[in-house]
């Protein structure tokens, strides 16, 4: 699975050494390259407009696109020298409620440069947008399957995979849900295009925010995509404003206002391994330049939660044996998701009342029996003091693999919780 980082307000596209610096510093080894920032969708809603009005002269990579490719290759150039890589980009877009029907075959041009700009940067995926301005309902589907199987041709050459985003709509300044944003729609419409195009040329992206923003059931979108899901983008909001917040920071009287539950539960079932995007472009701009290097490295560690928790069962299957470390709510919820299908040996606890003991079918031992563990025998700690149980393993000596098992998302929504112990 791989972590990208957004680049949106954290990388200047005329500047981006410290942008760069500062995301490799965080630890992420891949940014994502939305090639927004370099045609941004203020400067696309005001093409033909006055030279004013468009700013800073940047209106010339709109009369030449193709120098798409020397923007967008300049910041894949400095990301590489900066030690990271692009493993997904974003073609131009724009605003969901424009009334730019002029502009169609301007982002088609910008869309096939972006397909060049990705093969450049060695990138496996590129996102692209639907075309939705001044096309009617009855025409969206045709126009659309025209537009994506004539981009199919040239990301063919490159060997880049299109990947098609669920969208919302503006109506009367409510969104709504838009194109591909019901997941079985958005099955056949990949599988429709791949069979047209005789390959599977095209793929999925699914934006967690456009999905809340949609009040929709982040679980069934999940898995009505299933193998067709290659990219996710983990971005926060309200549910009502189209904003890309860091995860887990728009709460409301303690609740997230994004199911993540449902989203890790979903993901793990389809066992992703994919690309995991961190978009959160209004917390970074919002933050001085002098925070910014403690938000991203803030936001690296929420990134590799999400990765931890999706791969949650791949982790368990990673090894041949296993025993638990506690015999408390963990353990049990452990025994209720995982128990059959990944048995462990026996857990111990550091309460010398239960050794001996038979917890929910599973024996209660002494920790000091770990140190004759195989040695590719992995302990699972189920209990909130990780660190703390994890030292004193180290400090006993045991070199088995030490692993930790978290049940705030599992598979059922049913837990069983001990009153008392």
């Amino acid at each position: 699975m791989h972590i990208s980082c957004g680049t949106q307000g954290i990388v200047n596209s005329k500047h981006p050494g410290q942008g760069i610096k500062d995301i490799a510093l965080a630890g992420f080894q891949n940014i994502f390259l939305d090639l927004s920032v370099v045609c941004p969708v203020w400067e696309l809603e005001n093409v033909g407009k006055s030279a004013q009005k468009r700013g800073n002269g940047a209106s010339w990579i709109f009369e030449h696109p193709e120098e798409m490719r020397s923007r967008g290759g300049f910041l894949a150039d400095q990301s590489a020298k900066g030690g990271l890589k692009i493993s997904v980009s974003m073609a131009p877009y724009l605003n969901y409620s424009t009334k730019r029907d002029d502009l169609n075959n301007l982002l088609e041009r910008l869309t096939q440069e972006s397909v060049m700009v990705s093969a450049q940067a060695h990138c496996r995926y590129l996102i692209v947008r639907p075309l939705t301005a001044g096309i009617g309902n009855a025409d969206l589907r045709e126009v659309n399957r025209a537009y994506y199987l004539r981009l199919a041709e040239r990301a063919k050459k490159y060997d880049i995979q299109l990947l098609l985003e669920n969208q919302c709509r503006n109506h009367n300044g409510h969104l709504i849900r838009g194109f591909c944003a019901d997941g079985r729609q958005a099955a056949q419409w990949v599988d429709t295009l791949n069979e047209a195009a005789g390959e599977e040329r095209f793929g999925f992206c699914m934006d967690v925010g456009a999905c809340n923003l949609c009040g929709q059931n982040i679980y069934d979108f999940v898995l009505s995509l299933e193998g067709r899901m290659k990219a996710v983008i983990l971005r926060d909001c309200d549910g009502s404003s189209d904003s890309a917040l860091l995860p887990f920071t728009s709460v409301a009287q303690g609740q997230s206002q994004t199911d993540w539950l449902n989203l890790i539960r979903g993901l793990r079932e389809i066992a992703f391994d994919g690309e995991l995007i961190l978009d959160f472009h209004d917390t970074a701009a919002a933050f001085s330049p002098l925070l910014k290097p403690e938000l991203i490295h803030m936001a690296k560690s929420v990134a590799d939660y999400f990765a931890w928790q999706i791969g949650m069962e791949s982790l368990l299957k990673k090894y041949p044996s296993r025993v638990l470390f506690g015999a408390g709510n963990m353990c049990r919820n452990y025994l209720k998701c995982y128990g059959e299908k990944y048995p462990p040996l026996f857990t111990c606890d550091n309460n010398g009342k239960l050794w001996g003991s038979v917890f929910e079918g599973l024996e209660v031992k002494n920790p000091q029996v770990l140190s004759a563990l195989p040695k590719d025998c992995a302990v699972f700690i189920c209990n909130i003091y990780y660190r703390e149980i994890e030292e004193q393993l180290r400090q006993m000596g045991i070199e088995n693999p030490i692993e930790f098992f978290n049940d705030e998302y599992m598979p059922s929504f049913y837990f069983d919780r001990l009153e008392n112990r």
